[in-house]
């Protein structure tokens, strides 16, 4: 459902992304792995056609988003920090909003709203506006959003990001009952122990380069480690040697 090859993405004269090769596959979480500024979110939006990029080969859900970016964005959820929320609208309206956009008929929109509401306790994340929310109710509004019309492909970008422990344990269950569906996760996060639990395959991601792509087992093998974290640390360690 995902296909990466050779991505490259540059602002002005500084390249952020070296040439990024992965794929991720229907019923797979992939997580892309790496501290703050690695990438991840730029090669997201690349993903989605929001920055341009260069590849050989970059397709999302059978399409190119360089070429048919809102055809992506239809077969996609996305969750990133704070995008793409109005303030003067509701929680409600948001999702009304996107759920005509995505064509749900209106008593299937208000029964995936009550069931978004009851998973996620929204409570009066839906009737406040977004400018009165905390941005743990934004959070929430924002992951409603992108599951809302069952996308086939699923960018989440720091999802768990200001959301409490319950709602945080309800994504992470969501997360894996789109896995069983067939659904491709594309799981972009810096938090190591919410990917140890979803991810089937890792990429670890550092200064724009992927530096590891395989499975858990594989990556605390080839690090002689006993936790995704420890693998991920290793890498970078080791990056950082051969630079030096």
């Amino acid at each position: 459902m995902i296909r990466v090859r050779g991505l490259r993405k540059r602002y002005g004269r500084t390249p952020v992304l070296f040439g990024l090769d992965f794929e991720v596959r229907p019923g797979e979480v992939f997580a892309l792995l790496g501290p703050n500024g690695a990438g991840k979110t730029t090669t997201l939006r690349a993903l989605l056609g929001l920055v341009r990029s260069e590849a050989e080969t970059l397709s999302v859900a059978g399409a190119d988003p360089r070429k048919k970016p809102l055809a992506v964005r239809r077969r996609v959820g996305y969750v990133t920090g704070g995008m793409g929320l109005y303030e003067r609208l509701t929680g409600r309206e948001h999702l009304v909003f996107f759920g005509r956009f995505y064509g749900l008929a209106p008593a299937e929109l208000e029964a995936r709203i009550a069931e978004f509401d009851r998973d996620f306790d929204l409570g009066e994340a839906l009737s406040r506006q977004v400018a009165a929310m905390s941005s743990g109710m934004r959070q929430k509004i924002l992951v409603a959003r992108a599951f809302l019309h069952r996308p086939e492909v699923l960018l989440l970008d720091e999802p768990t990001a200001a959301l409490d422990v319950f709602a945080r344990r309800a994504l992470l269950d969501r997360v894996e009952a789109e896995k069983r569906a067939g659904r491709a996760v594309l799981y972009s996060t810096h938090v190591l122990p919410e990917a140890e639990e979803l991810a089937d395959r890792v990429g670890f991601l550092y200064r724009g380069r992927l530096v590891f792509v395989g499975s858990l087992e594989e990556a605390k093998a080839r690090y002689q480690a006993r936790t995704l974290e420890h693998a991920f640390i290793q890498a970078v360690r080791e990056v950082d040697a051969d630079a030096a």
